[in-house]
C-alpha cells in the first residue's frame, strides 16, 4: 500500500482546512480535550456538526441509497483527523457505530427513521455496554430484556456510558436469552433517553469529563426498535467496536504533543545547559518519534485494509488501538519526566512547561487505555484472532 496522500486528498484537506478556518470558534475546537471528549455535547457543537454534515462529510462512505456518497474510507479518515488536529468534534458513533450497523443489519422502518437524521447532525446516541460486571468484556452483560407483548422489557443498570446526560438514543445491549452461551444471547435496542424508566448518574473522571451511570427500571420497547435479529446483537457489536476502537483514538492529536514536547526540548535549558544536549534526553525523543511513525502506519493500514471490502479488519483495529493508546501514554509520561516540576501545573496554567498540556493529557491518556476496549482486550483479540493462539494458555 502508499503511505503518501494523492493530489486529490490532498486537495480535500486543504477544503476541510478552509471550513474550519471559516468556523474557528473556541466553544467548538479545544485541544485540551483529546479523543473521547472530542464529543457533539454543546448546542454549538451540534450547529457545527450540522454543517458538515450539510457538505456531505458524514455520509462519506455510506451508500448511495442511504444519503451517502460512496467515497473511500481514507476521506472519512482525513476528515476525522482534520477535526481532531483542532481539537474539535468528530464524526463519531452516529455515523460510524449506529449508522452502519443499521445499514447493514437494522429494519427499513430503522433505516427510514434514523439514517436521515444521522447524516443530518440531528440525532445523538449514547452507547449502552458495559455494567459494573461487564466493562472490557461486553459478552458478560446481564441486564435483562424479558419478552412482553409485542415488545421487550429491559431492567438493570449500565455504567461509562459517555454522553447519556445530552443524547437523545439509547444504543443499548441486553440479555434476551439467559441460557444461551455469553455471545449468543444478547440483542441491540433502540431506546429514546426520555423515557421514564431511565435514570442517568454522572460519573466524573480523572481527566475532568463527565461519563455515567445509567439504570433502567421497567423500560419497555417494541420490536420495531430491536436493531437486526434477537440473540444476534453481540456479532453486531463487534463488528461497530472495530469502527470505535479506531475512530475515537485519532492520531493527530498525538501527533501535535509530540512536536509540543520536541519544541519544548529543542528550546529549554537545565541547570544552564540546553535539554537537548542530554544525550538521554535525545534517544528518549528519538524513540518517540519512532514510535509515532508506528502509530500513523498502522492508522493508515487500517484504512486501508478496511476499504477492500469482506470482514471488518478485527485483528488491525486492536492493534492499531493497542498501540497508539499504549503510546500516546508513554508520551505523556515522557512529558512529565522531561518537563520536571513545573510539568505537574494544570492545564492552561500558561507560564507551565507546554502551558500545562503535559499534566491534562498524562490523566487522559489513561482513560485511552481503558475505553473501547481496555489494552488487555486488544492483546487477548491480536493473539486469538491474528496469531491462531488458543483461548486459554
Amino acid at each position: 500500500m502508499d503511505f503518501e496522500f494523492t493530489p486529490e486528498q490532498l486537495d480535500f484537506v486543504a477544503e476541510v482546512e478552509r471550513f474550519l478556518d471559516e468556523h474557528d470558534d473556541p466553544e467548538i475546537f479545544d485541544l485540551t480535550r483529546e479523543n473521547m471528549a472530542q464529543i457533539v455535547d454543546t448546542p454549538k457543537r451540534r450547529e457545527f456538526m450540522a454543517e458538515v454534515g450539510a457538505r456531505g462529510w458524514l455520509g462519506i462512505t455510506w451508500p448511495k441509497e442511504h444519503g451517502g456518497s460512496e467515497g473511500e474510507g481514507l476521506y472519512e479518515y482525513l476528515l476525522n483527523e482534520a477535526l481532531a488536529a483542532r481539537g474539535g468534534p468528530q464524526i463519531g458513533k452516529g455515523v460510524g457505530i449506529i449508522g452502519k450497523t443499521i445499514i447493514a443489519h437494522g429494519s427499513e422502518k430503522l433505516k427510514a427513521e434514523f439514517l436521515p437524521k444521522i447524516l443530518r447532525n440531528e440525532v445523538e446516541f449514547a452507547v449502552g455496554y458495559s455494567e459494573p460486571n461487564a466493562g472490557s468484556d461486553a459478552a458478560s452483560m446481564q441486564l435483562k430484556a424479558v419478552r412482553d407483548g409485542d415488545g421487550w422489557m429491559l431492567n438493570g443498570q449500565k455504567t461509562w456510558t459517555t454522553s447519556a446526560h445530552f443524547a437523545d438514543w439509547y444504543w443499548v445491549g441486553a440479555r434476551t436469552d439467559p441460557e444461551a452461551p455469553k455471545h449468543f444471547g444478547i440483542s441491540l435496542f433502540l431506546v429514546p433517553m426520555d423515557h421514564p424508566g431511565i435514570t442517568v448518574k454522572p460519573i466524573w473522571t480523572m481527566g475532568d469529563e463527565r461519563t455515567n451511570e445509567v439504570y433502567l427500571d421497567d423500560v419497555w420497547v417494541p420490536d420495531d426498535y430491536v436493531v437486526g435479529e434477537i440473540n444476534k446483537g453481540f456479532q453486531y457489536i463487534s463488528e461497530a467496536l472495530d469502527l470505535e476502537r479506531f475512530t475515537l483514538f485519532t492520531y493527530s492529536p498525538v501527533a501535535q504533543r509530540l512536536e509540543l514536547l520536541t519544541e519544548y526540548v529543542r528550546t529549554a535549558r537545565r541547570d544552564g545547559q540546553p535539554l537537548a544536549a542530554d544525550p538521554v534526553v535525545r534517544q528518549r525523543i528519538a524513540q518517540l518519534h519512532t514510535q509515532a511513525e508506528v502509530a500513523r502506519v498502522l492508522g493508515l493500514k487500517f484504512v486501508f485494509d478496511s476499504s477492500t471490502g469482506g470482514a471488518p479488519p478485527t485483528t488491525q483495529a486492536s492493534e492499531y488501538k493497542l498501540y497508539t493508546t499504549e503510546f500516546s501514554r508513554r508520551l505523556a509520561d515522557a512529558s512529565m519526566d522531561l518537563a520536571g516540576p513545573g510539568s505537574q501545573l494544570r492545564v492552561r496554567t500558561e507560564d507551565a512547561p507546554m502551558a500545562g498540556r503535559a499534566e491534562s493529557t498524562y490523566r487522559y491518556t489513561v482513560i485511552d487505555t481503558i475505553g473501547g476496549g481496555a489494552s488487555e482486550i486488544q492483546k487477548n483479540i491480536i493473539a486469538r484472532r491474528g496469531l491462531g493462539l488458543p483461548k486459554n494458555f
